[in-house]
């Protein structure tokens, strides 16, 4: 005699394991680190002040 599989458990398993394989490659896809995050957003600032620094007011 075999094992009696509930067929919804089944399925909710094999759900959640297929939206943990996205979640996986969507966090590497898009993820950053906190770090990275406000290395990213120095920089941007830097080169913003950069540009301001540069404008030509005269006209």
């Amino acid at each position: 005699m075999s094992n009696v599989i509930n067929l919804n458990q089944f399925r909710k398993k094999k759900n959640r394991a297929e939206k943990e394989k996205q979640a996986e490659e969507n966090r590497a896809k898009y993820g950053q680190s906190k770090a990275e995050k406000t290395k990213t957003k120095a920089d941007k600032e830097k080169n913003d002040r950069h540009l301001d620094q540069h404008k030509n007011d005269n006209e």
